[in-house]
């Protein structure tokens, strides 16, 4: 559940810092031009969309402020604002008075989960304590005499006092956090519920009283601190990309000076109109232009195509292209922040921002929790009290209402079905990053594919290897195999004698960009771009790519690729589009490349030749006219799209970063995966539902006993567990076999289901 768990008062040092100064403001702030800056921080207390809201609209009574977006994953804001040079907005203050701690954001990502592990100290207490209490009440419940019976009562309260305190804590701060500020949350009534069972029986006990209720207090934390616990184990697999994508860009550069001397700087100091010195395996650090030199470039970041591209003086260099080949001298164009790679890295902030506003069903429920069960406790306590005049009584029954409807069925209702869904997904291969992706899988009616490493395996294939007489196609093979170029590999693999060689070469040597060229004698063959290697003209033969093999300038034989088409495309796309799913291709390929795997698939909408800011922008064209968005990718250049999309899955031959901008990671090659996922995802979604259903209906029918004062805290503590019971074994048949369920994907579709 979203109960706002880790809001807390705002510690000693936090309170006697609570701004930050405007130099700091605006050191750490970004021009964004046009007077308008751009201020991110960090907010370790933000849990849900309560702290979304709560954050985001102090941030906008700020004069000055345009644009507040929180990221929950990431627990980040960015503040767009105007101001003069002399003041900032103090947006550390303007938290504090809302109860949220806040620091200027470091691009470096905690490598530790810090309120994890104070959550699973926790419910190791409050465990500890339950148990044993409860071991002590089977006694007194059995009717032990009256000083074994106080006994065990002074026994369970001295038990009951860590759990109480320090257990108890997460909800006690959150709960305060919310009223001091003027507002409600589900850790109210669970901190009321805790601490008046613990105050009556501490009463009672002192009195000598028949029975006291320490173990009602104990086992309702517990079971409240496993659902939290669970679900912010699924709320941490949602993290942030944009650090992984960080990091692709180097710390500092090499600066050729006029004394063609070589400093390297830090990557703060590069300033255009520099020269910078990109060695072979170095990824360029800010955008620019070549000056000297020719290579081969991996370019995936920006385009994602599945050749290398060629890089030679007058050529234009984006930052995170790296460098394969040869040395190159560019000439910067943009500063370190105004690069193509920050932009890539402020998309995937916006985007990841975007997504975390998404409104889980626990969210929505837990909007509607608190006020009820405020009121029906305190009216059932008034009501009472009004009847009987027994000040004891009444609260005893206020307190039977609030365990009694305690939402420990709630909050393990969506964390324990998301914990088994990825359970049965990681049996099949399948990683799932974001518990919450489940619940949007269900709203998708738009599929959105990247090509190179996603519809294909980013693998060439000779499609007319028959066509070629086998003399010239060994011929070929041998000379590709001195290069690991995608149509070299391809050649080579083709070749079934690979180890005769027709011709014996004097030399062999590539050259990059080109080809491949040989000497035998007199005679000169080239292996090759048909532009470079044979001045004839070539034969169209509809295929994505073409090489030609030349002898002394002669077209000797032609060679058509197409891509490798990856396991399960076909039939996933036909299953997608037989469900009523829209199915498109958004490439950075070329436009014959994409075209080609197109025809193959069936797939008839498809964009070519498109940068990621440009497929960021088509998927926010989609959800602009109320379109639900699944994202399937894999390259560097995806990964601001994965980020945007509703809902975004990728291989595990993903980049690291389309990796961490993904919901779903699948193992395998085959394309299937996704089906398993949408399947998978449609079950928990039917699963939710019954366990929302149980324990509304749990409560509509044990509430009337808890008014009526029929049922005590203890038994009212028992039945609450029951409840979660019940819905923890309902999540569990997640992972059993089901002949025919609800959502079968690729079935017939029920009128009123998406998938």
């Amino acid at each position: 559940m979203s109960c706002c768990s880790g809001i807390a008062v705002p510690s000693a040092g936090a309170a006697s810092r609570t701004s930050i100064s405007p130099e700091e403001i605006r050191l750490a702030s970004r021009d964004l031009g046009d007077g308008l800056r751009q201020t991110a921080l960090t907010l370790p207390d933000a849990h849900c969309a309560a702290c979304i809201a709560a954050v985001e609209g102090a941030l906008r009574k700020i004069s000055g402020v345009e644009l507040a977006r929180v990221n929950l994953s990431a627990r980040r804001v960015t503040i767009n604002w105007r101001g003069n040079d002399d003041e900032s907005p103090d947006f550390a203050a303007a938290l504090a008075k809302i109860g949220y701690a806040s620091h200027l954001a470091s691009i470096e990502e905690e490598t530790q989960d810090p309120v994890l592990a104070s959550l699973l100290k926790a419910l190791a207490v409050a465990g500890f304590s339950a148990m044993n209490i409860m071991i002590l009440s089977v006694s007194v419940w059995s009717g032990a005499d009256p000083a074994t019976r106080h006994a065990f009562h002074l026994v369970s309260a001295a038990l009951a006092l860590p759990a109480i305190v320090y257990s108890g804590r997460f909800f006690y701060r959150s709960a305060w956090a919310a009223l001091r500020h003027g507002r409600t949350n589900m850790d109210v009534p669970i901190s009321v519920g805790v601490l008046l069972a613990f105050a009556l029986s501490v009463y009672d006990t002192l009195h000598n009283a028949a029975f006291a209720y320490f173990d009602a207090s104990t086992s309702l934390l517990f079971v409240l601190l496993a659902g939290r616990t669970l679900d912010h184990l699924m709320r941490g697999r949602a993290r942030s990309a944009v650090g992984a994508l960080a990091r692709l860009s180097p710390r500092g550069a090499s600066v050729v000076q006029a004394d063609e001397a070589i400093d390297y700087v830090p990557l703060s100091e590069i300033q255009p109109g520099m020269r910078l010195l990109v060695a072979v395996g170095e990824r360029a650090p800010v955008d620019g232009i070549v000056v000297k030199g020719a290579s081969e470039l991996d370019a995936s970041i920006v385009s994602g195509e599945s050749e290398w591209r060629r890089a030679a003086p007058g050529s234009a260099l984006q930052a995170g292209v790296m460098n394969l080949a040869n040395p190159l001298t560019l000439l910067a164009t943009a500063s370190a922040d105004g690069s193509f790679l920050a932009e890539m890295t402020r998309m995937m902030e916006a985007a990841e921002s975007g997504r975390s506003t998404y409104r889980r069903i626990a969210d929505r429920a837990a909007s509607l929790y608190a006020p009820v069960v405020h009121g029906v406790a305190l009216l059932s306590m008034v009501a009472w009290l009004f009847g009987t005049g027994d000040l004891h009584k009444s609260v005893t029954i206020a307190i039977a209402v609030l365990v009694i409807t305690c939402p420990c069925a709630l909050g393990l209702a969506v964390p324990m079905v998301q914990v088994v869904a990825v359970r049965r997904l990681f049996e099949r291969g399948i990683m799932a990053r974001d518990g919450s992706a489940f619940e949007r899988l269900n709203e998708i009616d738009t599929v959105l594919f990247d090509k190179t490493g996603t519809l294909t395996l980013g693998e060439m294939r000779l499609v007319n290897a028959g066509d070629i007489q086998p003399r010239l196609l060994s011929l070929a093979a041998a000379m590709a195999r001195v290069s690991r170029h995608p149509a070299s590999v391809a050649i080579a693999l083709a070749d079934p004698r690979r180890p005769v060689a027709p011709v014996e070469f004097d030399s062999l040597e590539e050259v990059h960009g080109c080809g491949i060229e040989g000497r035998a004698g007199d005679a000169v063959y080239r292996l090759g771009r048909p532009s470079w290697a044979s001045t004839a003209k070539q034969v169209d033969l509809g295929t994505s790519s073409t090489t030609v093999l030349s002898k002394d300038g002669e077209t000797i034989a032609v060679f058509a690729f197409e891509e490798t088409v990856r396991p399960g495309a076909r039939e996933l796309v036909q299953t997608l589009r037989s469900a009523g799913l829209s199915v498109r291709i958004l490439s950075g390929d070329r436009s014959a490349a994409v075209s080609s795997i197109a025809r193959q698939l069936d797939i008839e909408a498809f964009s070519a030749e498109l940068l990621p800011g440009e497929k960021v922008e088509a998927i926010r064209a989609l959800a602009a006219i109320g379109r639900k968005v699944l994202m399937i990718g894999d390259g560097l250049n995806d990964a601001p799209a994965l980020a945007a999309a509703h809902v975004s899955i990728a291989p595990s031959s993903a980049t690291d970063v389309g990796r961490s901008a993904s919901d779903f990671v699948f193992l395998g090659q085959s394309l299937l995966g996704v089906r398993d996922i949408i399947q998978t995802a449609a079950r928990a979604d039917v699963l939710i539902r019954q366990n929302f259903a149980m324990a509304i209906a749990y409560n509509v029918v044990s509430v009337p006993f808890a008014i009526g004062g029929v049922v005590t805290p203890l038994a009212a503590a028992l039945a609450m567990s029951l409840s979660s019971i019940v819905v923890v074994g309902n999540a569990l048949r997640q992972g059993a076999k089901v002949k025919k369920g609800p959502r079968t994907f690729g079935a017939t579709k029920p009128a009123t289901v998406k998938i």
